[in-house]
């Protein structure tokens, strides 16, 4: 029985209306009296009412001895928490918890308008609970004064390290009062949680609730083995055999949440979707609808349903496993809470037995290894529900009878049945037929001893059972390899890689070893051709091939169809072509001085049948003199008969010249207009010309 003597009276007081009437183990360790004024680092279980505790620690540090506040100022709490959410419901959780207090509590929370916090932080509040990065921005735009805070407290610290407000949460802490109490709360403490209560907590105090030491009592573990193509599948069939109030199912990434959130809703489910994409108000009516009833399955992304709480949530699904074991235990405890029972599934798929088993080791989880339910299973489970339904029990009213008569008369007891029965099943969405798996699928194998010789040598499995043989039409020539032919085999054999025996590599073909227990459905998925993929057949052998045997020879290219080209071997072979030895050397050719000498040949002959042209002597200097042809005059008279030539100067070359340029010098004065600058005085400049434009500004040579 909890002593609510320790407890502040009015708070004692709004845990009673609240139904209370024990404390768990961390709130009972919160309200212990040596932990008053002091700083505290508490590691609990998700799920194990946090918030209250906190609530309950800062009480005595905030409240006066009348057990009412006053006059709201500046605050004197402030609540951390990493998501709007989680600060939404931290605010919520407050809210009752002081509400025999006068407390006014305020919010600081990234999505929301700005406007109206800072409004209300004018008017006042006593405790504040937001994000960092809005707490920062109102801190930095001097709308949240912490110059009287006495409490600080970091809800899920270790979230809020992950998200990257490592450098918020300190500009935070070193903007408020050193005297103030820091109160840590975090669902493990790594080392730089560590790290951040040694920089910030003087005299800190650590707690770690009982509950954290052993498995969560009221969570039902489950790891439901499934075959790589039918998770989604899995998914369906559990939600449809425990048929929960509220269920939530986690996915890693945004896509998956889209993808999944269709699936379900063309499969009949009332499913919303909640992810970091969405706006606030968005993320609000989603949460609304599944505590209306509206929705009964949410799909999330971790970071978005960090810390929050549906009420009812009956049963936790991981599509996808989770990265850590952290982060296991943070989405199973969203359900298994306040007392109720709860189941958390995880779909495993066979390629990720081993991880996880260490996700589970890490967590001190031990889960219950099984199979999803089948769809017989589903089926049974909805015919135990409609045999306990409450409308077969209740009495038949007085507007009633006279129908059910009638109906009984018309169509008679079975035939009534039988359609009260299509009804409920009609109004549900049929489960979905799975690939059996073993569950012994994924487990750790004795790997060989690749450093000793004998152990590469080939050997049969001895733990594989009986078995078939197969050649495979591709092989090392084909660059067959097991890593992408085993998924192949799989995929189109609707088999795993555990009805898998040995694959011998040939030249030319593979030989693969399958399950006799998976031989009818092997081949039923394979048809009458058993085609692969990219034209790779298969085909069964008699027995064991002998893998000593010579290697298949390729086979022969069929024959070319009338009106192809000539087949190459149909060609003159090169041997009965002219060898290159008996064509004529180099050697054989003359040298090339005995060719005719240059001088020798013929001399050049006119067209006009002329004299031949003497041969070129090497005193001749010109063509005139060679032929013969008298020279040109050269010309004496420079008399100026010729327009456009002036006599030459004494002194000038007796050669031809272009013609003079036209002599200005030798018009009249008057008709060169005179230089407007002249009579300046030298190095100034002027306009020249009466049509120049303004004056411009002289300028004065240097020195």
């Amino acid at each position: 029985m909890t002593d609510f003597d320790a407890i502040v009276p009015a708070i004692a007081e709004a845990l009673r209306k609240r139904g209370y009437d024990t404390l768990t183990p961390v709130q009972q360790a919160m309200i212990d009296p040596e932990l008053e004024g002091r700083d505290a680092l508490v590691s609990a279980q998700t799920g194990s009412g946090k918030t209250v505790a906190f609530g309950l620690a800062m009480a005595p540090t905030l409240l006066p001895e009348g057990g009412r506040f006053e006059r709201a100022g500046a605050p004197l709490a402030l609540a951390i928490a990493p998501t709007r959410e989680l600060a939404m419901q931290v605010m919520r959780e407050l809210e009752w918890l002081y509400a025999e207090t006068g407390a006014i509590i305020g919010s600081c929370v990234g999505g929301m308008d700005i406007r109206n916090e800072r409004r209300a932080l004018e008017r006042g509040a006593h405790i504040i609970v937001g994000t960092p990065g809005r707490l920062r921005d109102h801190i930095t735009r001097r709308a949240l004064d912490l110059s009287q805070m006495r409490v600080v407290v970091l809800d899920e610290a270790d979230e809020m390290l992950d998200l990257g407000f490592r450098e918020d949460l300190e500009f935070i802490l070193e903007e408020s009062p050193d005297d103030r109490r820091t109160l840590m709360f975090s669902a493990t403490v790594p080392r730089s949680i560590a790290d951040l209560a040694k920089s910030y907590q003087r005299d800190a105090r650590r707690i770690e609730a009982v509950s954290e030491q052993k498995q969560h009592v009221d969570i039902e573990y489950r790891a439901l083995m499934v075959a790589n193509p039918d998770r989604e599948n899995a998914i369906i069939n559990v939600l449809r055999f425990y048929e929960a109030r509220n269920a939530i199912v986690f996915c890693s990434t945004r896509a998956a949440v889209n993808h999944l959130t269709a699936r379900l809703h063309n499969r009949g489910f009332s499913v919303v979707a909640l992810s970091g994409e969405l706006s606030q108000n968005e993320r609000t009516h989603a949460l609304q609808a599944m505590r209306d009833g509206r929705a009964r399955v949410c799909i999330a992304t971790d970071v978005a349903a960090r810390g929050i709480d549906l009420p009812g949530l009956e049963l936790v699904i991981h599509a996808d496993l989770p990265t850590n074991s952290e982060t296991l235990l943070h989405r199973s405890g969203r359900t298994g809470r306040a007392g109720n029972k709860g189941v958390s599934a995880l779909i495993v798929p066979n390629s990720a037995r081993r991880k996880a088993e260490r996700l589970l080791g890490g967590a001190n989880v031990r889960p219950t290894w099984a199979l999803p339910p089948s769809a017989d299973e589903v089926q049974a489970r909805d015919d135990e529900r409609l045999m306990g339904d409450a409308s077969l029990t209740e009495a038949i009213t007085e507007d009633e009878a006279p129908m059910v008569q009638a109906l009984i008369a018309t169509h008679g007891a079975e035939q009534v049945a039988a359609a009260f029965l299509r009804l409920q099943r009609g109004n549900r969405s049929a489960p979905e037929d799975l690939i059996p798996v073993s569950l012994e699928a994924g487990k750790a194998r004795k790997e060989p001893d690749y450093a000793n010789p004998a152990s590469s040598t080939t050997k049969p499995r001895g733990d594989f059972g009986p078995s078939v043989w197969f050649s495979v039409s591709v092989g090392r020539r084909q660059h067959a390899e097991p890593r992408w032919l085993i998924p192949m085999l799989c995929r189109n054999g609707n088999i795993t890689k555990n009805e898998i025996g040995a694959i011998k590599m040939q030249p030319e073909e593979t030989f693969v070893e399958i399950a006799e227990s998976a031989l009818d459905t092997f081949l039923g998925a394979l048809g009458p051709n058993k085609a692969l993929e990219r034209g790779i057949t298969m085909a069964q052998l008699p027995g064991m091939p002998d893998f000593n045997a010579a290697p298949k020879e390729r086979a022969a290219r069929p024959p070319r169809e009338d009106g192809d080209r000539k087949p190459f071997g149909d060609k003159k072979p090169y041997a009965d072509k002219k060898p290159y030895g008996e064509k004529k050397a180099y050697g054989d050719k003359a040298p090339y001085g005995e060719k005719k000498p240059f001088g020798e040949k013929k001399p050049y002959a006119r067209k006009d049948d002329g004299p031949a042209r003497p041969p070129r002597d090497a005193m001749a200097v010109t063509d005139s003199e060679v032929w013969g042809d008298a020279p040109k005059p050269k010309r004496t008279d420079w008399s100026d008969d010729k327009p456009g030539f002036k006599k030459k100067p004494k002194g000038a070359s007796n050669s031809w010249d272009k013609p003079a340029k036209p002599d200005w010098a030798g018009k009249p004065k008057g008709d060169k207009p005179a230089f407007a600058g002249a009579g300046k005085p030298k190095g100034k400049f002027d306009d020249r010309g009466p049509s120049a434009g303004p004056k411009k500004k002289t300028f004065k040579p240097k020195g």
